[in-house]
């Protein structure tokens, strides 16, 4: 087969193309920094001990397994929790200054606050009452 001057030019202006669109790839998709504003700086679930329930969760923080479950925190130290009172909880993300915080139950409603210092205040009560309740939660801090 003979290469013509058409298809040398065509083979070298496919080159150029494909080159210069993953240049430009590279250079737009980056990954989000690390504890940026907007990114999900922490991440975590607290389970309780299913044996015990949830009302015997410690007073001092703890970041223990199976208490604490699935975890994340940009800043590197493991996210630990401590019930406060019945129905209440603190989440802290150790060295994290994540100020934005979203709570999530199943069986509960909530309401999230932050303390400062990485510290968010979980409150949970029986939907449509105001009677709290210790059940399962997970909080994502922003």
């Amino acid at each position: 087969m003979r290469v013509s001057p058409s298809m040398v030019v065509a083979g070298a202006a496919l080159f150029f193309a494909l080159g210069g669109s993953a240049v430009a790839v590279t250079e737009a998709v980056k990954p989000q920094a690390r504890c940026q504003p907007g990114a999900v700086r922490g991440f975590v679930a607290v389970n309780g001990d299913a044996a015990k329930g949830m009302a015997n969760f410690p007073d001092q923080f703890t970041s223990a397994k199976p208490l604490v479950g699935t975890r994340f925190n940009c800043a590197g130290g493991a996210p630990q929790a401590r019930r406060v009172q019945a129905g209440v909880f603190e989440v802290r993300f150790p060295g994290n200054a994540a100020q934005i915080g979203a709570a999530s139950a199943g069986s509960a409603e909530t309401t999230i606050a932050s303390v400062g210092g990485g510290v968010f205040r979980v409150s949970l009560w029986v939907p449509g009452r105001q009677d709290a309740i210790d059940t399962p939660f997970t909080v994502a801090a922003f």
